[in-house]
């Protein structure tokens, strides 16, 4: 199959690392795939290493020099599919008119409404099919007024690298300043309100008055960090917390944690949370959004509301108990490779492709004069 994908986020967030796990997967198993994306975005960087095609156009006026791109792209060559992997994305492809040539997929990751106005509602009927990340993610697309014939599920994937070595650990915990007799929790995600990171603060003078020696440390940047430390410092906790800022080489994080904590109010399914269970750490996450459909409570991860207290909870029974950090790290990473895992998702997307140019070329035939 030849595709055109395209992401025109300027920033690393979870649907661009899915977006480039699906870029590398559909080139690894011999599928023709390029990559429309906004000028030096991150995307557009490491997708260019790997050795895929990248189509950068200017952040100013980037949906409309975006629009242009495509329509150049569609009458150079002839695309199978046009996989659109956000919303700007979509707004490019129906200014183009690029449905009108070639079948557009939307990756939807989250659970809200679609807007109804009359523009987007042209742009959605453009899509011939919506591709969810969740069964929560498809029942707002329902009752957003989307047949469900037009929606497929694709669980997001994570890649499923070897257990970190004792090595791993210590130089780890070595490069972020930890030593080997703190308990080290930790999180990764764009810091916005719903990601709930104010809850590990508050949870951490409660776990400290028992247990000194943990620590947390919160890698990520985005509009609430500077609330966030200024809490911690609100807290007396400066010390206990790091902020690393975005860490391009997140496994390295990982590797040096004891626990991942994972307080979000609102989410998809977590890809940070996910990598995490594979890495093999013990989790404690809430089960809001699509994030029911990830955790086993009490097997895969503890559970918790998004609440100081009760995640102090949590991170208390996991520093005093062993044999439960074993069960969880063991049954989570199991989860993840069953259920989860980046070829998985990989070879998923690729059903949906050729279930949508079947019945494309099913579409044609019918039209087709006798």
């Amino acid at each position: 199959m030849r595709v055109l994908f395209v992401d025109l986020e300027r920033e690393w967030r979870g649907g661009q690392s899915q977006a480039l796990l699906t870029l590398s997967g559909l080139k690894e198993r011999g599928h023709e795939i390029e990559l429309l994306a906004a000028q030096d975005s991150p995307l557009a960087r490491r997708a260019a290493k790997t050795g895929i095609t990248v189509h950068e156009v200017a952040r100013l006026g980037l949906r409309a020099w975006a629009a242009r791109a495509m329509r150049i792209l569609i009458a150079r060559g002839r695309w199978d599919l046009i996989h659109l992997n956000e919303p700007h994305a979509l707004t490019s492809a129906w200014m183009a008119r690029a449905h009108k040539r070639v079948p557009l997929l939307l990756s939807r990751r989250i659970g809200f409404p679609l807007q109804s106005n009359a523009v987007s509602q042209a742009r959605f009927r453009a899509v011939a099919r919506f591709v969810a990340n969740s069964k929560d993610v498809v029942q707002s697309l329902v009752d957003s007024g989307i047949a469900a014939e037009r929606i497929s599920i694709v669980n997001e994937g994570v890649e499923i690298l070897p257990l970190r070595t004792s090595e791993q650990r210590s130089n780890a915990r070595k490069h972020w300043g930890v030593r080997g007799n703190e308990f080290l929790f930790g999180c990764v995600s764009v810091f916005v309100p719903e990601k709930g990171q104010r809850h590990l603060l508050e949870a951490l003078p409660l776990v400290r008055t028992l247990h000194p020696e943990a620590r947390l440390l919160l890698a990520g940047d985005g509009s609430c960090r500077a609330k966030l430390e200024m809490l911690t410092k609100q807290l007396g906790q400066t010390e206990a917390v790091l902020f690393p800022g975005f860490v391009d080489n997140v496994e390295q994080v990982y590797a040096a944690l004891d626990a991942f904590v994972f307080p979000s109010e609102f989410e998809g399914l977590g890809t940070a949370l996910q990598a995490a269970m594979a890495a093999g750490l013990p989790c404690i996450s809430t089960k809001r959004g699509a994030l029911v459909e990830v955790v086993d409570g009490g097997r895969t991860a503890l559970v918790a509301e998004p609440d100081g207290k009760e995640f102090a909870v949590m991170m208390l029974r996991l520093i005093n108990d062993e044999g439960l950090r074993k069960n969880l790290s063991e049954a989570g990473r199991h989860e993840v490779e069953q259920w989860f895992s980046a070829g998985r998702m990989v070879e998923n997307t690729i059903r949906v492709y050729e279930d949508v140019l079947q019945k494309t070329k099913q579409d044609h035939a019918e039209l087709a004069p006798p």
